[in-house]
């Protein structure tokens, strides 16, 4: 790719904000468009759901960088959103109805709420969490609030409701699934978070949906479940999931299914566009099987493949997958995929407030939850990023040495 070629990239999250940065550090000396459609500079998600929800500081702490950063680095945004794309001309168009040409288009565009689709939904005491405007929202909403449901156990919904919580308000947490984060961990870490947040005084009801938001001239006052019950509150906030922003490939008929569809290098069925990030569903080396993850490491390290691609040297993207939550006074960390696993060991004690799962499958360790051992996750990190493994036996056992287990 020539100097003189824009590079366009749609959506300034993670994703998108790291390729722009990748691409200036690898010496592209190109023009770099990044597309913004939220009012705010590009800014970091994670503390919009912690830090920021808390009031730990106001919009600037939460900026990937300032103005004057993008200025120096000669990277423009765009303040717009783009509504289609012409493959043939290689340009996109904007809702303002301007137009710009690219040489290689990124799609950033991430993922948006899963909306809750029961009566009364739509009433502006229900809430969600996943943009600065939400978040700001919310923190304004709970100063006044009293009693708060929130309609999910994942990640986004239980920090939002040990928030909540700290702050005094009255919480209950609603869940299909029979344990929080069913889908994400293992049942061990499952029962400590139970526990925790028991503890702190929320609420949890296990095997229920919400079917429909209860109100009073236009004001939520409560949410009936599926059990028949009825749980007062002043305000709702939902976490159920997001769905990734495929309509723009889609459109473009790009191949899309539970994510744009890419190669192992992050490439769409054009060679002139890519994918990365929440709305990115890669061919995994690692993994032997298309997927398509949800977090911040995710998001970076396919821009910085992208990035290295656009500059001549490319690679398979065979980053592996890392995750956390802070809930509480708790962390959770997540080394690799543990879902497929035959035998849990764990390596600490819950009692005492930090231990790790150990996941396993045939004998293999596939991965490491871990709360509140950072020690254990960066092991885990640097032992499974060079598909190594140690035996159940070894991870259990507290005099076993992990350091020298790398070396």
């Amino acid at each position: 790719m020539t100097t003189d070629e824009t590079i366009l990239v749609v959506g300034a999250g993670h994703a998108g904000f790291q390729l722009a940065v990748s691409l200036r550090q690898a010496g592209f000396q190109g023009p770099i468009k990044l597309v913004n459609d939220e009012a705010l500079l590009p800014y970091q998600r994670p503390p919009l759901s912690k830090a920021h929800l808390k009031g730990d500081g106001g919009e600037e702490l939460i900026l990937f960088r300032p103005r004057k950063f993008f200025d120096d680095q000669k990277i423009e945004l765009i303040s717009d959103r783009a509504v289609a794309i012409d493959r043939a001309a290689r340009a996109v168009r904007f809702a303002s109805g301007g137009t710009q040409g690219y040489a290689h288009l990124v799609l950033a565009t991430g993922a948006r709420n899963r909306l809750l689709d029961i009566p009364n939904a739509n009433l502006d005491g229900v809430m969600y969490l996943r943009t600065f405007a939400e978040s700001e929202a919310l923190r304004k909403r709970i100063k006044a609030a009293r009693r708060v449901v929130v309609v999910g156990a994942g990640f986004i919904g239980l920090e939002f409701a040990a928030t909540a919580r700290a702050k005094g308000l009255d919480v209950d947490v609603v869940e299909l699934a029979p344990r929080v984060m069913a889908r994400a961990v293992t049942p061990e870490i499952s029962a400590y978070f139970q526990r925790r947040h028991s503890e702190a005084g929320i609420r949890l009801h296990f095997g229920v949906s919400a079917t429909e938001i209860e109100a009073e001239n236009g004001v939520v006052t409560g949410i009936s479940l599926s059990d028949g019950r009825r749980l007062a509150a002043d305000l709702i906030v939902v976490g159920v999931g997001v769905l990734p922003n495929v309509e723009l490939a889609a459109e473009a008929g790009l191949a899309v299914a539970s994510g744009i569809i890419v190669d192992e290098q992050m490439l769409t069925d054009d060679p002139y566009i890519s994918a990365i990030g929440d709305c990115a569903l890669f061919a995994s080396p690692r993994f032997g099987a298309p997927l398509r993850l949800e977090s911040v490491q995710n998001a970076t390290d396919q821009a910085r493949c992208v990035a290295t691609r656009l500059t001549g040297k490319p690679e398979p993207y065979d980053s592996l997958p890392w995750f956390w939550s802070d809930q509480g006074n708790d962390k959770l960390q997540i080394a690799a995929l543990t879902t497929g696993f035959d035998q849990v060991v764990l390596r600490g004690d819950p009692g005492q407030g930090a231990f790790s799962a150990f996941c396993y499958k045939d004998g293999h360790l596939i991965g490491i939850e871990s709360v509140n051992r950072a020690g254990d996750h960066m092991f885990g990190r640097r032992l499974l990023g060079g598909h190594r493994s140690i035996a159940p036996e070894q991870a259990v056992d507290p005099n076993f040495d992990l350091k020298k287990a790398l070396a």
